[in-house]
C-alpha cells in the first residue's frame, strides 16, 4: 500500500522564465502601475505564482544539498518581493543560512584537501558520484521485493505471487511517474512483507491539486493492471487472472480509503465539504451493490474527513471526478470479477 513520507527534491528542470508584466491584481482585479509587486488594495503579492517556482526550485536545491544553486532561485525571488516583507525577511534568513552552509562545506573541504593530499580530487570525485549510495538504494528495492515475492509465493504460490506483487509494484510505479513527471526527486518503491510497498517522494511547496494528483496516479496505474489482468481472464478463462483483476482492484479501491497515509487521504485534501460528500455516496452505492467491505471503509472514512473538517479553499474538480471515476470503474472490475475461489 502507497504510503508517500516526504523526502528532498531533485534539482531537475530548467529554471522558471520570467513572468509577463501583471497590470492588474490577480485577487482583486486593481489597475497595478508597472513594476508593482503588491497590491496597494488587498496586499497580494502580485507575481506569487512566480515566487512558488522558485522556491519550488530553491527547495528542490536544497533537498540535493546544492547550496549555491539554491541560493541564486532565493536570490532571484527577492526580485518579486517588495522589500520589507515578512515574506522577504524570510527569504533572507534562507539565503543567510545558505551562505553557512557554503561556507561550511568550503572549510570542510579545505580541511580535507589538505589531509588527504594528492588522494584528495579522488576521493571528492566518489563522494560527488554517489556510487555506493545508489547501489545500496537499488539493493533496498531488489531485496525488499524478493521478500515479498516469497512471502506471498509461500502463501498462494508462485504464480499468484508474482502476479499480486507485480500489481502492487505497477501501482507504486504510478507515484513514481506522476512524481517525475513534475520534476521532483522520487525513490524506487520499498516493499514491506506481508504489508504493502510505498514510494518517497518530497512535496513541499506542491499545490493541493498536484499531491493530489500524484496520489491517484497510484490507483489509476492499479486500475490498469487490473483491467489487463480482466482482459487476460476473459480472453483466456484463467481463474487466476481472474483471481488477480479483482484482487487488484480490491486493493486500490483500499488505498483509496482516507485516512493515515493512505492515497485516499493526499487526495481528500483537495476536495471541499460538497466534494467529500459526493465521494462518500458514491462509496454507500458500490458498498450497498456489491456488498464489499472496503467501499463501507471508504465511505467511513470520507465521513470522518467531513467532521474533521480542513476542507480545501480552493477544492480541484478534477480531484473529485478522478476520485469518484476509479471508485466506479474499479468496483465495476470488481464485479465482473467477483471474489476469488480456488485458483
Amino acid at each position: 500500500m502507497p504510503l508517500t513520507p516526504l523526502v528532498p527534491a531533485t534539482t531537475g528542470g530548467n529554471e522558471p522564465a520570467a513572468p509577463d508584466a501583471i497590470y492588474n491584481c490577480p485577487a482583486c482585479s486593481h489597475y497595478l502601475p508597472p513594476g508593482t509587486l503588491a497590491c496597494p488594495e488587498c496586499h497580494s503579492i502580485i507575481y506569487a505564482g512566480h515566487l512558488r517556482d522558485l522556491a519550488l526550485r530553491a527547495s528542490a536545491a536544497e533537498g540535493e544539498k546544492h547550496w549555491v544553486e539554491a541560493r541564486e532561485a532565493w536570490s532571484k525571488a527577492l526580485d518579486w518581493l517588495p522589500a520589507g516583507t515578512k515574506q522577504a525577511d524570510a527569504v533572507n534568513v534562507k539565503i543567510a543560512a545558505l551562505d553557512a552552509r557554503v561556507r561550511a562545506d568550503e572549510d570542510y573541504k579545505s580541511k580535507w584537501t589538505k589531509r588527504l593530499g594528492p588522494l584528495a580530487p579522488v576521493v571528492f570525485f566518489l563522494a560527488k558520484a554517489k556510487s555506493l549510495f545508489f547501489l545500496l538504494f537499488k539493493l533496498k528495492f531488489l531485496l525488499s521485493f524478493l521478500a515479498f515475492f516469497g512471502i506471498y509465493w509461500a502463501l498462494f504460490g508462485w504464480q499468484f505471487g508474482l502476479g499480486f506483487t507485480l500489481a502492487i509494484l505497477i501501482h507504486e510505479m504510478g507515484h513514481f511517474v506522476a512524481a517525475r513527471r513534475r520534476g521532483l526527486k522520487v525513490d524506487l518503491p520499498v516493499f514491506l512483507p506481508g504489508l504493502g510497498a510505498y514510494v518517497r517522494w518530497y512535496s513541499m511547496g506542491v499545490s493541493l491539486e498536484t499531491l493530489s494528483g500524484i496520489a491517484l496516479a497510484g490507483p489509476l496505474f492499479g486500475l490498469l493492471v487490473a483491467l489487463v489482468c480482466g482482459a487476460i481472464a476473459l480472453k483466456t478463462g484463467s481463474p487466476l487472472f481472474a483471481a488477480l483483476a479483482h484482487v487488484s482492484a480490491w486493493l486500490n479501491v483500499l488505498n483509496l480509503i482516507p485516512v493515515l497515509g493512505l492515497d485516499g487521504a493526499q487526495a481528500t485534501h483537495a476536495l471541499d465539504r460538497t466534494q467529500r460528500w459526493l465521494v462518500l455516496a458514491t462509496s454507500l452505492i458500490f458498498f450497498a451493490w456489491l456488498h464489499e467491505g472496503v467501499f463501507c471503509f471508504v465511505a467511513l472514512g470520507m465521513g470522518w474527513r467531513l467532521w474533521q473538517g480542513g476542507y480545501a479553499e480552493r477544492p480541484s474538480t478534477k480531484t473529485m471526478i478522478h476520485f469518484v471515476l476509479l471508485l466506479f470503474a474499479l468496483g465495476l472490475t470488481m464485479l465482473r470479477f467477483p471474489a476469488p475461489g480456488n485458483f
